[in-house]
């Protein structure tokens, strides 16, 4: 176990060094691709000889918690992990591939406040956001794939609405990402019994202003998270979708009625995070978003077509936009019209 420990310790050093957001590691029978995600591009880092991913998946499920016997089901389990200058919680994910496990890792800094003015490229879309969390009831949602910036930014959002007044706030998460002071933070636990659902029930009985749901996963969870916005509460939650418009889709398929988004659904941003680039170099990534809100939002439910309101801006217009304006290359500004 020291040999593993040693190795994963150099090994997560170096990933927090590269500013890498997660960890992959690909095995075969003879040896495993170390892959590092840096500015959302994937970067091949090394490969280790098979005996010793057994050692560092061995060590890296026993010390978050994982059943180390079990080797046919996927498994999540979380890792503090400290340095000199910094403070991680890493949350780990197994997949089972060919009699063997994969495994991935997300790096998640608990030290590193970003605001709002730094997660977003464009102001103008913060200050249409910033307008959305004066409501004190009804659900936003922030939508988007795996690391997209969707936890981050609702973490941030929180903490301004915080720094303004005092609002009694329970989130909900599964796992809980990043410990903030000030703020109820619950952690699902399925096995335990402690759902979403059984977490925002008990939730609701603490007399919250704000409730945050991590991730809008189910039929209950979602219909749950609408009736609570229905009673007096602001929900802040996150969903799996493409885009803003898919948003509306998924949650019809999720059970929910036209009538319960035109009552509840205050607004949807839809994230995507751009890499940008200073002379050819990845800098940082910023986010964009499609917003849907007020008239916009009442004429998608309507059965409008996006495309013709000209108030509408996609993930299109807005990489062209930085295109322009010398943020992102010609690459990204091209993403997806193959």
């Amino acid at each position: 176990m020291n040999s593993a420990k040693t190795l994963s310790t150099k090994l997560l050093q170096s990933a927090i060094e590269t500013q890498a957001s997660d960890i992959h590691f690909y095995p075969f029978t003879d040896r495993t691709d170390i892959y590092f995600r840096v500015h959302g591009k994937r970067i091949f880092k090394q490969s280790v000889l098979a005996s010793h991913y057994q050692l560092l998946l061995t060590y890296f499920k026993f010390t978050s918690g994982m059943d180390i016997g079990e080797i046919r089901k996927p498994q999540n389990g979380t890792i503090n992990f400290e340095t000199a200058l910094s403070y991680y919680s890493l949350r780990l994910s197994t997949l089972p591939v060919n009699h063997m496990e994969s495994l991935a890792i997300r790096l998640l800094p608990q030290e590193e406040n970003l605001t709002l003015d730094q997660l977003f490229l464009f102001p103008n879309q913060l200050k249409r956001l910033k307008k959305w969390i004066l409501h004190r009831a009804g659900i936003i949602l922030f939508t988007g794939p795996t690391g997209s910036g969707k936890t981050t930014t609702l973490y941030s959002l929180l903490q301004t609405i915080l720094k303004e007044d005092s609002y009694q706030t329970i989130t909900l998460e599964d796992p809980v990402e990043k410990d903030i002071t000030n703020i109820l933070q619950v952690q699902v636990n399925e096995k335990a019994g402690i759902t979403y659902q059984a977490g925002l029930k008990a939730a609701l009985r603490h007399d919250p202003d704000i409730i945050m749901v991590g991730e809008i996963r189910d039929r209950n969870t979602a219909k749950f998270a609408f009736e609570a916005s229905l009673t007096g509460h602001l929900v802040l939650s996150t969903l799996h979708a493409k885009n803003a418009v898919g948003t509306i889709h998924r949650l019809l398929e999720l059970g929910l009625t036209l009538p319960d988004l035109q009552h509840s659904l205050i607004s949807v941003a839809a994230l995507e995070l751009l890499p940008l680039e200073l002379n050819k170099k990845r800098t940082r990534r910023a986010a964009v978003l499609e917003l849907l809100d007020g008239t916009l939002l009442e004429n998608v439910l309507k059965g409008g077509d996006i495309r013709a309101m000209d108030d509408f801006q996609s993930f299109h217009h807005l990489r062209k936009k930085a295109y322009a304006y010398g943020f992102v290359s010609e690459k990204i500004f091209n993403r997806d019209q193959a």
